[in-house]
């Protein structure tokens, strides 16, 4: 269409049907994967190309019979694909996808408009914003090192090194990571998935914990004797010097690079422990807080690691652990938003975001890749980035639309659960009495923080397959206690594990199919992979809604 081709009111895309026939599967969707994988077809004739493309060499330096044979080739292969895809698409097993791929090709042309439209961006005001960040950003790190002199002594730290903050978070250091990753099982499997965390008692995990790593000790530091503090030696080229017929080695000309020096690796200092503790002296809540560096420190684990410090009465702790969760926050808001937007912006002042419908697992859209930012994962409220997106129109105004809890309601509607339907008819506040339950107290007291701070993150974790596992007591109670009210959403829950072991495939009302094959049964009565079992469904019709209505 930018190219002015007059495209069809109907169009038919092989990469959408590829990828509602992968039912959720991860694979390669591209032209050249999916012909490889169905090895009846033509194959894309790439090897004409890719070396040329490697070299920096673009189509219009190509010979033109090369590009012509690589060109005809591409559609007689996308051909190929399509009438393949149409023979799987009239088996009985595959023929609710009809639906969906009809809905999502319409939905492709939803998504060429208003990609092709644009939106239009103040430069102007995302220049202050910008400035903004980095002023808070310079000042956050400030008071951290600060607070990290303090704590650790005269170690050298570095904020963005998970080693460092494992050991200023939790005062611990790794003894050897390959003991460490096996212990908790840390690691990816064949597709790629990360590993479960293993299964340990309390007592097990802090035994655990003491057999790999050691506390960290504050340090003090001393001039480096060998270097007198330069971090670097000087070494002289050796020559021989013939003297009563004798040769001798003797000191030559000085190399005119220093070098790094052994005793202190270019520090210029020693560090020595001073027997005291170092460190904010945090405790990991289970296995599932390790990582390959220690333990975790992102942004979920901090937030719980602030309460555990708020409990203690570590103030310099909630100090510190708040201020890394806003520079982390304010990192990520300066490299993707407005780095991105900045990048992405054309001279006329419009951003032309791409939406991907062949990347989510789910059937959700995603957003970025190329030029183009993630527009999809800002922050919903008083996020300044916001404000650069403008009317296109004289005078005009931006107006935001939002579905209210609309998994939830997705959720309730899928299991019909009469006390969820009872809830939405009523207009209870869900994410309150989640704030209620956890918080132990009445809903009438919860304040609008505690609901934002402790509802919205935790209403919709048991609807996506949660238990709790690996919080805090009064918060894995909330999990029983969604069960215990929403007990049709647990029965639905059962009889999607059930459904699976029985033919690997989970089916939504839009025709949507998720396929798991090989689940078994688990000891804690559930299934391999229930968390996507009870996930996908749910992510998937929401998503599917906001389609429909986006066509519509």
């Amino acid at each position: 269409m930018e190219m002015g081709f007059e495209i069809p009111p109907v169009i038919r895309c092989t990469l959408i049907g590829e990828y509602v026939l992968a039912k959720g599967a991860r694979m390669r969707l591209g032209l050249k994967h999916t012909a490889i994988r169905r090895s009846t077809l033509s194959f894309k004739k790439s090897d004409l190309v890719d070396e040329k493309f490697k070299a920096g060499m673009g189509f219009e330096a190509m010979p033109l019979d090369d590009v012509i044979e690589y060109a005809e080739a591409d559609v007689r292969t996308c051909g190929e694909i399509y009438l393949a895809q149409q023979v799987d698409f009239q088996k009985e097993h595959n023929q609710s996808l009809t639906t969906v791929v009809e809905f999502m090709n319409d939905m492709l042309l939803f998504l060429v408009e208003i990609e092709m439209n644009g939106t239009k961006i103040d430069l102007d005001v995302l220049g202050k914003v910008k400035t903004e960040f980095e002023a808070e950003k310079q000042e956050l790190t400030v008071r951290l090192n600060s607070i990290v002199e303090s704590v650790m002594g005269d170690t050298p730290i570095n904020l963005n090194s998970g080693r460092d903050m494992t050991a200023v978070v939790y005062s611990r250091r790794l003894i050897d990571r390959d003991i460490h990753q096996k212990t908790f099982n840390i690691g990816t499997n064949e597709a790629g998935k990360s590993l479960m965390p293993p299964r340990m008692s309390a007592n097990q995990f802090s035994n655990a914990v003491r057999a790999c790593t050691v506390v960290v000790h504050r340090t003090a530091a001393i001039c480096c004797p060998e270097c007198s503090g330069a971090g670097t030696i000087q070494k002289y080229k050796m020559k021989t010097k013939l003297k009563n017929g004798k040769k001798w080695r003797v000191q030559g000309d000085p190399y005119k690079i220093r070098n790094k020096c052994p005793t202190c690796t270019g520090a210029g200092a020693l560090y020595q422990p001073t027997g005291q503790t170092a460190g904010l002296k945090m405790v990991p809540y289970g296995p599932m807080d390790a990582s390959i560096n220690g333990f975790k420190t992102d942004k979920v684990t901090l937030q719980k690691l602030i309460k555990q410090a708020k409990a203690k009465g570590n103030d310099i702790a909630v100090e510190f652990l708040t201020k890394s969760s806003r520079l982390n926050a304010i990192s990520t808001y300066l490299d993707s938003f407005v780095a991105g937007i900045e990048r992405g912006t054309r001279a006329s002042g419009f951003l032309h975001p791409n939406f991907n419908q062949c990347v989510a697992a789910t059937g959700r859209l995603s957003s970025g890749g190329g030029m183009s930012p993630n527009l999809q994962n800002q922050p919903k409220r008083n996020f300044p980035v916001r404000a650069c997106i403008v009317s296109r129109f004289e005078g005009g105004e931006v107006l935001e639309i939002d579905y209210s809890q609309l998994e939830f309601r997705a959720a309730i509607e899928l299991a019909r659960d009469s006390q969820g339907i009872a809830d939405i008819l009523e207009g209870k506040d869900i994410h309150k009495q989640t704030a209620s339950i956890i918080l132990q107290k009445d809903p009438s007291e919860v304040t609008k923080e505690e609901r934002q701070i402790f509802g919205k993150p935790n209403t919709f974790l048991p609807l996506f397959g949660g238990t709790g596992n690996g919080m805090l007591p009064h918060e894995k109670a909330y999990f029983v206690r969604f069960g215990e009210i929403y007990e049709g959403v647990a029965s639905w829950h059962q009889s999607l594990m059930t459904g699976t072991l029985k033919n690997g495939i989970v089916q939504t009302p839009s025709g949507r199919q998720y396929f798991w094959p090989n689940v078994v049964r688990t000891r804690n009565n559930r299934v391999t992979n229930s968390t996507q079992i009870l996930n996908y469904p749910v992510q998937g019709f929401a998503a599917d809604l906001v389609q429909l209505s986006c066509i519509r």
